[in-house]
């Protein structure tokens, strides 16, 4: 625990100023005799380290060998620059009450200001550490309060689109869909002249539109298929003709070319993300909002697959992606739900630094912001455990368990060898940290577990005695694995597909996130158990249901209708109109436009109901439903 020099309080204190210094640092007496041992010194500019040995280390006073300047207590020489005030330091306790002015005594300490802000980092050595004989950490001190917890403001009618709703709002489809409009328009205007492309046929889009497009991409992650196009073909093998009925296959894929998020002109080319950022901050903030988790968090990192060039992709081994986009992400461990994440981008990551912690604590501090103080309990991977963070935690009330590794600074000292099934406990008073050797070394770190074995269920295959770990394994292995399992549920029906746009599948990775938010909600506020692939499907079906959108017909000489070479079809009478009476008749459409023989225009009083086709007896009802070229 060292001085910051200079130290910065403005104002200058005489030789005789008295300063109070923490019961817990050193004693009033101590303090004087040392003080005293300084001003009776040469006068001359000490450096930190000469300070820092005064004021803490120094039993004797021979230990530091200064002349004695022949001036008193009572001089009004100042003391050197450096030395010119000491700040409350957080390391050395809050004090007692500023002194009052004596005039027997001389002037009285000049207070300086108690610094504003967050809670300082309070600095964990490895000499505090001790053996563990039946201890318990005191844990955050605060009893956490469940009635809270849960769904905050919930739809009237909890279905599945109101479910989902709640994270992707209208206010933000309709933010896409007008960039995406502005951004087709800007290409339009690109094209060169006389060139003719699929984007010839674009008109602008609409809230409906976005959502049913986006109901469609969650229903590819349903039926799976090798590539976009097979979703239209009219292969019989491949035939889905679901699909072809609510899209055509040229106005999904120009609504898919032209998806965008932001306009270049407004954002901010500093930012990584800026492709992406307004939309990434409304479901984060709509995460936040929505819910208040229960007792226990993990925070752990997940991993989007991108193997593409790209500035902040990360590679992690361990992950089955190895390549991609890393999220931090915080989960309620109860119910799965996605409370907030972090896009890693290096050093322009968007979390709060916090003096002391390095990256991995200042993540840990942004996720958990909203919930310190309210007596939750974390837990953590060892890329992110420290004795400092956790002590950190627990002085704002927020306990902490999880692995951690033995060169962490502040951790304590523990045999290297140990045998199988062996386990060492080490407390500073605050926390317990424990090496347990199973199959290889586990090291812990806990502020609310005590220093205990307990028995995991399961039977030694050798001994038929039970198995018995620490308490802190079998909680941390029962509440760690949230993110992971988060991950493995959108892992199987995920819309994400591989494309040249890292934003657009970065946005498909989020719009999973967001199906799964509404799922976790969904089951809080209904009675109603399902599998979260049969949510989904349901979610797709009320999206189209609440968000209809007539298909765009692309042109040609004949409807591109999903059953017309499947299905029954029966001929019926042309619907009679007023004009015509029963005499109604149509065009046929294969006598209009057939390619196999001469065309002429024929009048029909015949058409298919289903198709909504006029078509002649024979044999053009029958080329029109078995012919895939007529």
């Amino acid at each position: 625990m060292g001085l910051r020099a200079p130290l910065t309080c403005t104002h200058h204190l005489s030789l005789n100023t008295s300063i109070r210094v923490s019961e817990n640092s050193i004693s009033e007496l101590e303090y004087r005799r040392r003080r005293n041992m300084f001003t009776n010194s040469r006068r001359r500019e000490l450096t930190d380290e000469e300070i820092r040995e005064i004021f803490f280390n120094s039993d004797d006073e021979g230990d530091y060998n200064t002349e004695s300047s022949g001036s008193d207590s009572d001089s009004e020489e100042r003391l050197p620059p450096n030395l010119v005030s000491l700040e409350r330091n957080p390391e050395l306790g809050e004090g007692d009450d500023d002194v009052e002015e004596n005039p027997e005594e001389g002037p009285s300490v000049v207070p300086c200001s108690r610094p504003e802000g967050p809670v300082p980092v309070e600095e964990v050595r490895s000499s505090d550490w001790r053996t563990a004989v039946d201890f318990t950490p005191p844990g955050p001190g605060i009893e956490f309060d469940s009635s809270i917890s849960g769904v905050q403001n919930p739809p009237e009618t909890p279905t599945a689109v109101n479910c989902f709703r709640m994270f992707l709002s209208v206010e933000t489809v309709g933010e896409i869909v007008e960039e995406t409009n502005r951004y087709a328009s800007e290409q339009q205007g690109k094209t060169a002249i006389g060139v003719i492309g699929k984007l010839s046929k674009w008109v602008p889009t609409c809230v409906n539109e976005v959502y049913t497009f986006l109901a469609i991409a969650l229903l590819m992650g349903l039926v799976r298929k090798s590539t976009l196009r097979e979703y239209w073909s009219t292969d019989p093998v491949l035939l889905t003709p679901f699909f072809a009925s609510v899209f055509s296959q040229d106005r999904f894929l120009n609504l898919l070319r032209c998806l965008h998020f932001v306009n270049p002109a407004h954002a901010d080319t500093r930012d990584p993300l800026n492709k992406i950022r307004n939309v990434f901050n409304a479901l984060t903030s709509a995460f936040k909002r929505s819910f208040i988790p229960y007792k226990d968090l993990c925070v752990d990192e997940s991993l989007m697959l991108w193997k593409g060039r790209l500035g902040f992709r990360q590679y992690i081994p361990s992950k089955r992606h190895r390549f991609g986009i890393k999220f931090l992400v915080l989960c309620d461990v109860v119910t799965g739900y996605v409370q907030d994440m972090v896009i890693y981008t290096g050093a322009t990551t968007s979390i709060k630094s916090v003096e002391g912690l390095g990256v991995s604590g200042s993540v840990v501090m942004t996720l958990l912001a909203p919930h310190v103080g309210k007596g939750q309990v974390l837990y953590v991977d060892n890329w992110y455990s420290s004795p400092m963070l956790f002590q950190h935690l627990l002085h704002q009330g927020t306990g902490a368990c999880g692995t951690v590794r033995l060169n962490r600074r502040g951790m304590p000292m523990f045999p290297k060898k140990m045998k199988r099934g062996e386990v060492t406990f080490r407390e500073n008073g605050t926390q317990l940290a424990v090496k347990w050797q199973d199959k290889r070394d586990v090291n812990f770190l806990t502020t609310v577990h005590p220093s205990s074995m307990a028995q995991s269920g399961r039977l030694d295959h050798f001994t038929g005695e039970p198995k018995v770990k620490p308490a802190c394994v079998l909680d941390y292995n029962k509440k760690m694995g949230a993110v992971d399992r988060a991950d493995m549920i959108t892992s199987f029906v995920d819309c994400a597909r591989k494309s040249t746009k890292w934003y657009k599948k970065l946005f498909f990775h989020l719009l999973d996130t967001a199906v799964l938010n509404a799922y976790n909600v969904h089951r809080k506020l209904s009675e109603e158990r399902m599998p979260y692939k049969d949510f989904r499907l349901k979610l797709v079906k009320e999206l189209i249901q609440e968000h209809p959108s007539t298909r765009r017909s692309t042109g040609g000489r004949h409807p591109n209708t999903p059953l017309r070479l499947t299905g029954r079809h029966f001929p019926s009478f042309v619907p009679p109109t007023e004009a015509q009476g029963q005499s109604t008749r149509r065009h046929c459409r294969i006598c209009l436009y057939t390619t196999r023989r001469k065309r002429e225009r024929k009048l029909t009083r015949y058409v298919c109901s289903s198709c909504d086709t006029a078509l002649c007896p024979a044999p053009c009802f029958e080329e029109f439903h078995t012919l895939k070229n007529y």
